[in-house]
């Protein structure tokens, strides 16, 4: 038996007017969903355990079958992983984006969070920024590391843990109650602002209609992660397929393998077909069980506030991943299981992350028999089937 798990980060929603009410993941053309749903399980896990915030970190912890309030120490930690930072167990890690802010002749805390990739920037160019903060920021206390495009990671020498806002949560708010109480790395995004704002190259970025990169934003901070082996846990040998550092990182921690697809890169236009058939060489000739193929493209289109492109997004997953894994998976005749969920909703409306229980769909090849339903929140929610304790639902897709 071979296991292939489809995530579409942010792909549930509520629903919205101009869809006629239905949700993205209801109005999407998805031929492959429907085709398999009949022949599937489907229900509603709650991923977000009570009291702890909703974010890509813990959900995915959940869905990857660990109990995020054992597991989970901060988000930057886990990247921290995934980009060889040496962590020492009296460092703090936390996550450091490249964002845009407004450009007014005011003081820094009256500035509006614009957009918090910095029009998805690539990893070049970010590099190129960072290395300029890098010059007169970094020091024996604060040492900054490239990550992939927007995300990056800083490593605080004897910190603390403090409470940090993630800037896609602030989106076209003045940014002045958001900003951290440290004294310390409140300087250090507003000095950051007085580097980035006219350098050359946000100068030629903004001359393309591209947002200026002009500010760091800390926040996920973290202490060194400890995670059990997957094979361990499971008896299942993994792969992680995914643009992001977060999950190479949980990737790492959790002694799976990472697989990196040239052209993946968490955008809207990334490597879709690349990742499906990694996951298949992977589970069909590299003698593997378990593949993990993360696709980040609905979030941000969630982030953006875009019906339109989250829309395009939910559809690429389907006829792009999911119908290319399943139709490879079919002919090769071996037994296969395929679990199709988000991690978390990202609704439009609010463009954050919601704590909401999500839509799954549990297809087994060998199951043949229908049932009249499509994949989506709403007639999932309707199945009556329902786990208030989401890393379990890895138990049942793999048991």
């Amino acid at each position: 038996m071979k296991y292939v798990l489809v995530l579409g980060d942010g792909m549930a929603d509520e629903p919205i007017a101009e869809l006629g009410d239905k949700t993205p993941l209801e109005y999407a053309d998805t031929p492959n969903m429907d085709k398999l749903a009949p022949r599937s399980v489907i229900g509603m896990a709650k991923t977000i355990p009570d009291g702890m915030k909703p974010g890509s970190d813990t959900a995915n912890l959940a869905v990857l079958g660990y109990d995020p309030k054992k597991y989970y120490t901060g988000r930057s930690p886990l990247e921290a992983l995934s980009i060889g930072v040496p962590m020492e167990d009296t460092d703090i890690a936390i996550r450091c984006n490249i964002v845009t802010v407004s450009e007014e002749d005011v003081p820094y805390e009256q500035h509006t969070i614009i957009d918090h990739s910095s029009s998805e920037i690539s990893t070049e160019d970010a590099a190129v920024l960072l290395d300029a903060v890098k010059e007169e920021l970094e020091n024996e206390t604060y040492q900054f590391w490239v990550g992939t495009s927007y995300r990056h990671c800083t490593i605080w020498k004897g910190g603390e843990v403090v409470e940090l806002v993630p800037p896609h949560d602030v989106l076209g708010q003045v940014i002045g109650e958001h900003l951290p109480q440290d004294a310390a790395l409140r300087r250090m995004m507003e000095r950051s602002y007085e580097i980035l704002n006219n350098h050359p190259l946000n100068v030629e970025r903004a001359k393309k209609g591209l947002h200026k990169a002009n500010s760091l934003w800390f926040w996920g901070a973290g202490t060194k992660p400890i995670l059990d082996s997957f094979e361990g846990k499971f008896g299942k040998k993994g792969v992680m397929i995914s643009a992001v550092d977060l999950l190479k990182g949980i990737a790492v921690g959790a002694e799976m393998t990472n697989i990196e697809v040239e052209g993946a890169d968490g955008t809207l236009e990334t490597n879709y077909e690349g990742k499906a058939d990694a996951a298949v060489k992977a589970l069909l000739q590299d003698g593997y069980d378990f593949a993990y193929i993360h696709i980040e493209a609905p979030d941000e289109m969630g982030h953006q506030g875009s019906v339109e492109r989250k829309i395009k997004a939910i559809e690429n997953v389907d006829k792009r991943v999911l119908g290319r894994v399943w139709e490879q998976m079919e002919k090769s005749g071996e037994d296969f299981r395929i679990l199709v969920l988000p991690d978390h909703p990202t609704p439009i409306c609010t463009r954050t992350h919601s704590g909401k229980p999500i839509p799954y769909m549990l297809y087994d090849s060998r199951n043949d028999q229908g049932k009249d339903w499509r994949y989506n929140e709403r007639e999932a929610e309707a199945s009556g089937n329902y786990l208030d304790v989401g890393y379990r639902l890895m138990e049942k897709f793999l048991s």
